[in-house]
Formats: C-alpha cells, structure tokens, sequence
C-alpha cells in the first residue's frame, strides 16, 4: 500500500467520523430545542389557568361593586334588572374563561406541533449524515480502486 493510499484512506476515516458526530449533533440540538418547545407549551397551560385565577378574582370583586351600586340604588337583588345583569355578566364570565382557554389550547397545540417538528428534523439531520457518509465510503471506496488500477497493479 503506498503512502497515498493510506492517506486517502485516513482522510475517508476522518470524514467518516466527523460525519457521524456532525449528524448526532444536530439531532441532539434539534431534540434539545423539541424539549424546549413542550416545557414552553407546559408553562403557556400553567399560565392560563393562573390568567384565569385572576379573571375570576376580577370577576368576583366586580359582581360585588355591581351589587353595592344596585342596593344603594333601591333594586331588590335577585329580580327583574339585576337578575338580568347578573345572568349576562355570568354568561360573559364564562364566555372569557372559554376564549382563554380556547387560546391557551391552541398556543399549546403550536409548541406542540413545533416540537414534534423539530423531532423530525433531528432525525432528518442524523439520515442526512448517515448518507453522507455512505457517499464517503463509496468515494473512498472508488478512489482506491482507481488508485489501485492506475499503479499498473493488477487485481484479480
């Protein structure tokens, strides 16, 4: 074997290896960001149910002020006008409450979807480097047959 043989076979050894690391890397990253992205999609469920604690406290201190305001006013509680304002600001109480969740879920959902993409381009990344090197192998492969054939060697 001579020495350009096996530095060709040592640079094909070498870009064999860093190719494997290259791909595992990526995928590591990309599985890292997928990570990322459901704790983001955890923490956005988190926050919601939180945002709504607060509504409801909201909620609650603002139905007390409406009844303040509708005794001293003369209104009897439970009838006619402020039955009517009550049962609206309930059903637009929960009304909120659906909107935020109903965003909450699909902000949720997009982190989701975003990490599962970022799953598959890991793995798409590690594929590609293991095509890559493939083609080394057979690059290599050809080089030192033709190198081989070239030396006035034959081979049978």
């Amino acid at each position: 074997m001579s020495w350009q043989t096996a530095v060709v076979g040592a640079i094909g050894a070498a870009q064999y290896q860093a190719q494997g690391a290259i791909g595992k890397y990526n995928q590591a990253v990309q599985d890292r960001k997928a990570a990322v992205l459901e704790q983001e999609s955890a923490q956005i469920e988190k926050q919601t149910e939180f945002d709504i604690a607060q509504f409801d406290k909201q909620f609650q201190k603002l139905e007390g002020e409406t009844k303040v305001k509708l005794s001293k006013s003369g209104v009897v509680q439970g009838s006619g006008t402020a039955y009517r304002i009550a049962m609206s600001n309930a059903r637009e109480a929960e009304l909120q409450r659906n909107i935020m969740r109903y965003n909450s879920k699909v902000a949720a959902d997009k982190k989701m979807e975003e990490a599962n993409f970022a799953r598959i381009s890991g793995q798409l990344a590690y594929q590609q480097a293991q095509l890559a090197r493939i083609n080394t192998i057979a690059s290599v492969g050809t080089s030192l047959l033709s190198m081989n054939t070239g030396s006035g060697v034959k081979t049978t």
